[in-house]
């Protein structure tokens, strides 16, 4: 017998292992954009509503800001106590202090002018209020 024959029998297989680190992995990269979840917002329908072209910088108030008082500041949920803050930070290095704010359906008015109070107080001078369209009619 050859020598080279018996040394490749105690040699390790790695194309199995490779098979199902690459399925593995395509699983992983189907399944990752579908863990990521925002707050379900419903917005109002308004009949004029104009499309927002530039990148801004969105305050969602969730239905569940009555019983948590959490709004989410881009990404981040933060408790409008700390929104004053949040908001000196976020547009410490911008020229025009823009935001816009995108709330609930569900919300009341007053739960909708705490937040807004909280911005104002925060240093931002404009705020636009977001709304879904109005589907046209034919």
């Amino acid at each position: 017998m050859p020598r080279h024959a018996s040394t490749s029998l105690s040699e390790i297989n790695v194309v199995p292992l490779v098979d199902v680190m690459l399925v593995l992995l395509i699983i992983f990269m189907v399944a990752a954009p579908m863990m990521q979840r925002g707050l379900d917002v419903t917005l109002p329908v308004a009949r004029r509503a104009e499309q927002i072209t530039a990148e801004r910088l969105f305050v969602t108030i969730p239905v569940s800001f009555r019983d948590d008082r959490i709004v989410q500041v881009g990404d981040d949920q933060v408790r409008v106590e700390l929104l004053v803050e949040r908001m000196r930070e976020e547009l410490v290095d911008q020229a025009d202090k823009e935001v816009f704010v995108r709330g609930d359906e569900a919300i009341t008015y007053q739960e909708l002018m705490t937040v807004l109070d909280e911005l104002l107080e925060g240093g931002i001078s404009n705020i636009g209020l977001v709304s879904a369209d109005l589907p046209l009619e034919r």
